[in-house]
């Protein structure tokens, strides 16, 4: 049987949030006995504290974390790394610079290949931006568009779309623009799982919290619609 192509986009987890609401989303949808689950913190430059963060939250759940680190590698073969793993978890920090070392150790093609092989990926900030066609960034300095990615979800992403007030500005001016192509906005506290390339749940541990398709007409108007989100609770 085919297993599901399945990406979620966080606005949150171990990483800033009080609670472990989405994080449990992310084994939920998993559904497997002890899932085997890989942290990617490239974004943070392999940052130490993030990664100890991330083993703090996942080990005190019913699963089997590891982490893969690229700025001190200590994987042979990336490629069996990853393939053997049920969830790949891309930590947050700079987009632009995740792309550029992922590109230069083999990730893009061995990500591919997970994604179709049916391993669920998922990442917050720069480690959801990552999986489309473009995104908003401040990789650079000041927000602005990345016509880059992996390409594996069509169109663009803005993260942080409620939290942070130049974001929304400039991701309408980008897609009225046709400087990004049309994509989703992802607010802070929600999480959006995306099957086949759909959109198939919006969950959030914050009412009003949720993912917002960004389109532009043929007469120049940019039209913001939100989808409807799923309160999680404990």
């Amino acid at each position: 049987m085919t297993r599901p192509r399945r990406i979620v986009l966080l606005g949150g987890g171990f990483s800033d949030d009080p609670d472990p609401l989405l994080d449990d989303f992310i084994l939920d949808v998993v559904r497997k006995e002890r899932p085997k689950v890989c942290f990617i913190p490239t974004a943070s430059g392999d940052s130490t504290g993030y990664i100890d963060r991330f083993h703090a939250a996942f080990g005190r759940r019913d699963c089997e974390p590891t982490h893969l680190t690229l700025f001190r590698r200590a994987h042979p073969d990336l490629r069996s790394s990853l393939l053997g793993q049920d969830v790949v978890y891309v930590g947050g920090g700079n987009t632009a610079n995740l792309l550029a070392v992922w590109r230069l150790h083999g990730l893009y093609e061995i990500l591919h290949e997970a994604y179709q092989g049916g391993v669920l990926l998922c990442g917050i900030s720069a480690g959801a931006a990552c999986w489309m066609d473009a995104c908003l960034t401040d990789s650079l300095g000041p927000v602005a568009p990345l016509r880059d990615g992996l390409g594996l979800l069509s169109g663009s992403l803005c993260p942080h779309y409620d939290s942070e007030a130049e974001r929304r500005p400039a991701y309408l001016d980008a897609i009225g623009s046709g400087t990004l192509p049309a994509g989703w906005a992802l607010d802070d506290a929600a999480a959006a799982l995306f099957t086949d390339g759909l959109p198939t749940e919006v969950v959030a541990r914050k009412a009003g919290a949720t993912l917002h398709r960004v389109t532009c007409g043929t007469d120049g108007k940019v039209t913001e619609t939100a989808l409807p989100s799923r309160l999680l609770t404990f």
